[in-house]
């Protein structure tokens, strides 16, 4: 049954996309996107030779971002030794840039309203199954009070659909909000300390609303790169359907001064190494305007999503071995850049892919219904998500296993308040220097969260590695720093909170 857009809605989704702020980006009319140029370059750089395949993995060592061609040629490897060099050239670019830390965060999601109705998606517009609700703002306080002070998340990612309701201003509203929540815990207090935001393109003007309030990375999956499929899963007369409005937004909100953006696309609608290479093209595009790349790139596949048939039927789905390559490559083509690994994938698959050394964010506890964290409703319902997770395990529970595998948990997020943002912040990436930052505030942010969210169990493991940890940076920093690092992580241990270098 179709589902009628009132007047209102109308009106408003007239008056979104603003054509100016596009134009002044293309070249000859045209975006950066050339599908013919990019099948062309897959199709001129098959068979490469194991020498260029290694000069290449070197390049990458050195943390310059690839040519178009030499990522193509990583993407026509066929030989599984050259492969196991790929893989682990990218676990050594991970540890030089971001040490052994992994992040984590939750997602938030504040409404499922959307005007759009986009063929894969559970909360597109004529999905009638689907349970729709806005939170307010009280609830978005509840949703934050359980994320920060329950399970002990510093930082999210609130998710919007594209609805008036949900515009710019409730946007920020909601980050307003967020940011006011302090609950006590165990030992200190749980906070929220940064905002990400996965919402729809926006004009200049509201991504200056939204910096103004203090987000966090913007983050705008373009989902598909190929302008045929593109059109096809996004039908006419919805805003989603301009796909240079939705190509360009990253740069609208750097122009608007928002200090870090987030690439990604949905694997799975079309074929990945077109997508890998879309990403690409998108990073270097972003160099070369405004001197930066993106601060995190995502690489979710699509997921089953209830009333939602495409989503069992593309001839796109990526394998589980295609996805390991897929990421490795990534890793290699943009090497400075966070690679975020989400719940959608089971729980066995992520674990390997962790191990492997590539990822820098994943989320845990998470859970995707509307007011899900504070109803407390503890199994999947897909009317009320808008696709079904693969790994459901709590924060504490991947904390644990992380351990296991020797890598720290970090919650810092000292370097956004410290001006390591934007420029800055890719200086220090390319050199390796916010590794020695974010070891630091790895180890102090990890005490925190041992001292007052972890089981016993987790605690056990977490005490191991953060042992390591402080005896690795005693070998690697100045002894004033090490003295200072000490001081700071007895002050945690008293019940200090947010103490960061």
């Amino acid at each position: 049954m179709a589902v009628v857009l009132s007047e209102k809605e109308k009106r408003w989704m007239d008056s979104v996309i603003k054509e100016e702020q596009i134009t002044r980006y293309l070249e000859n009319g045209r975006d950066f996107i050339d599908d013919e140029e990019i099948w062309e370059k897959l199709r001129k750089n098959q068979n490469p030779d194991k020498q260029r395949i290694r000069e290449i993995i070197q390049k990458s060592l050195e943390i310059e971002t690839l040519e178009p061609d030499e990522t193509a040629a990583l993407l026509n490897v066929k030989d599984p030794e050259l492969w196991q060099e790929i893989f682990d050239a990218a676990a050594k670019i991970k540890k030089k840039v971001y040490d052994s830390r992994i992040v984590t965060f939750a997602p938030l999601y504040c409404s499922n309203l959307c005007v759009n109705n986009c063929v894969y998606c559970g909360f597109r517009r004529e999905n009638t199954v689907i349970k729709r609700r806005r939170l307010t703002l009280e609830e978005v306080r509840r949703e934050a009070e359980v994320l920060a002070g329950e399970i002990g998340h510093k930082r999210l990612i609130a998710v919007y659909g594209e609805h008036p309701t949900t515009d710019a201003k409730y946007i920020a509203d909601t980050i307003r909000t967020i940011y006011e929540v302090k609950v006590k815990t165990k030992n200190g207090y749980g906070q929220i300390r940064r905002v990400n935001v996965n919402a729809a393109p926006m004009s200049i003007e509201e991504l200056e609303m939204l910096r103004d309030v203090g987000i966090g990375t913007y983050q705008v999956f373009q989902e598909t790169y190929h302008h045929e499929t593109y059109k096809k899963l996004h039908p006419e007369g919805t805003i989603k359907s301009h796909y240079q409005w939705r190509l360009y937004c990253h740069h609208r909100a750097l122009e608007a001064g928002v200090d870090d953006v987030a690439l990604g696309v949905l694997f799975g609608l079309y074929d990945w190494r077109f997508e890998v290479m879309g990403l690409l093209y998108h990073a270097r595009n972003l160099e070369k305007f405004f001197g930066i790349g993106p601060h995190t790139i995502s690489f979710p596949r699509l997921e089953p999503a209830a009333n939602t048939p495409f989503a069992q039927e593309s001839k796109y789905k990526v394998s589980d071995e295609d996805f390991k390559k897929l990421i490795a490559v990534i890793r290699l083509s943009v090497p400075y850049t966070g690679m975020i690994l989400t719940a959608r994938e089971p729980a066995h698959l992520r674990d390997e892919i962790l191990s492997m050394g590539i990822v820098t964010q994943t989320d845990a506890s998470t859970k995707i219904g509307i007011g899900a964290y504070s109803d407390r409703y503890t199994e999947q319902e897909a009317e009320r998500q808008q696709f079904l997770l693969g790994d459901t395990r709590s924060l504490d529970e991947l904390i644990r296993e992380l351990a296991k595998m020797g890598y720290i948990t970090s919650f810092c997020t000292a370097g956004y308040r410290c001006g390591r943002t934007g420029k800055h912040i890719m200086t220090l990436l390319k050199t390796g220097r916010e590794a020695v930052f974010c070891k630091l505030n790895a180890v102090l942010t990890f005490r925190e969260w041992l001292d007052d969210f972890a089981s016993e169990e987790t605690k056990i493991a977490g005490e191991q590695v953060i042992q390591k940890e402080i005896e690795e940076i005693k070998e690697r920093v100045p002894a004033e720093v090490f003295s200072k690092l000490m001081e700071y992580y007895r002050r945690i241990q008293n019940g200090e909170r947010d103490l960061y270098f």
